[in-house]
């Protein structure tokens, strides 16, 4: 709730209807990642995982694109969209891979490995992606680095469980930067068993990024858009869901009668919420609309670089 003094009176703010104009009056697009509040989910025109952003941010007709996510994700669609205003209600919604593989570090391993081919989570930032040569998400990356010729080495920056997930899959050697996501590598492998004892007809279903010892205990892993794919689809009327909790609000809305579990960090604590993604409120998406501020703005020669390995994930999946 915003109170608003006008003329020395309180105005309450209604959010919903107030972005909702602002929308149609900006010919704004609303972009939301599933990890978001539920409100800001139900007000979204879209809501995705890191690939489905990228590609609804290709495709938008509309002159701003507020990004309700992290600061990646909006660094995304302004490099797809330079011409297009993009909107993120904080900058500080930031993204503990991102933050954990600067490009000059990251240039250094790249020059240590020459003829290797540079392929990059999504999840960081515009210098990295300037210096890769293939952008991936958790949703794509096993097809990707299994169209790379098998005489190609591969560094694969900046997720290590993605990574060895990902070897794993396909077979693959490949040099990985020793980054992971704060979120993720919270949940108790120990506390994930416990529950799936208590729940025995419960499927343990886990995003890629989770530690290995997790993916071993798992009876399906998939990208955010997999898993919500697979307890749909799947028999199972329970889940034990390892991942960030925002996508728990989807699962419902598209398994209605189907029990979802939290997966418990290792601590006592909201750890298994993403701190960077519940950084943006309703308030915060009001006003970023109303001020037109923060604004995503770039070098132009990194964005024009950055373009190049983003183009080449989204023909390649």
């Amino acid at each position: 709730m915003l109170i608003n003094k006008i003329n020395n009176t309180e105005k309450e703010i209604d959010f919903v209807e107030e972005i909702n104009l602002l929308k149609k009056k900006m010919n704004a697009v609303l972009l939301a990642h599933f990890y978001q509040e539920q409100e800001i989910q139900e007000i979204a025109d879209f809501i995705g995982d890191s690939l489905q952003l990228a590609q609804a941010a290709q495709k938008t007709k509309a002159d701003v694109i507020v990004f309700a996510g992290v600061h990646f994700m909006a660094e995304t669609a302004k490099i797809l969209n330079p011409d297009k205003l993009v909107l993120l209600p904080d900058l500080q919604a930031g993204c503990s891979l991102a933050e954990g593989c600067p490009a000059p570090m990251l240039q250094k391993l790249k020059n240590k490995h020459p003829g290797h081919i540079l392929i990059s989570y999504i999840n960081c930032s515009a210098e990295v992606k300037a210096i890769s040569d293939i952008i991936c998400t958790s949703s794509n990356a096993e097809k990707i680095v299994s169209q790379i010729p098998k005489d190609k080495g591969i560094i694969f920056a900046p997720d290590k469980n993605l990574g060895k997930y990902i070897i794993k899959k396909t077979g693959r050697d490949m040099v990985l930067w020793q980054g992971s996501c704060i979120v993720h590598e919270t949940f108790s492998a120990r506390k994930i068993i416990e529950l799936k004892v208590r729940n025995p007809q419960a499927k343990v279903i886990s995003h890629p990024e989770c530690e290995e010892v997790i993916l071993d205990n798992s009876d399906f892993i998939g990208s955010t858009s997999a898993l919500l794919k697979f307890v749909q689809e799947n028999s199972a009327n329970d889940f034990i869901v390892v991942t960030e909790p925002g996508i728990i609000v989807q699962m419902k809305k598209n398994a209605p009668g189907k029990n979802f579990i939290q997966a418990p960090p290792e601590a006592n604590c909201n750890c298994n919420e993403c701190p960077y993604m519940k950084l943006n409120t309703m308030e915060k998406l009001y006003l970023c609309m109303k001020d037109k501020k923060p604004e995503i703005t770039m070098d132009e020669e990194i964005r024009k670089k950055a373009l190049k390995p983003i183009l080449r994930m989204l023909e390649m999946s």
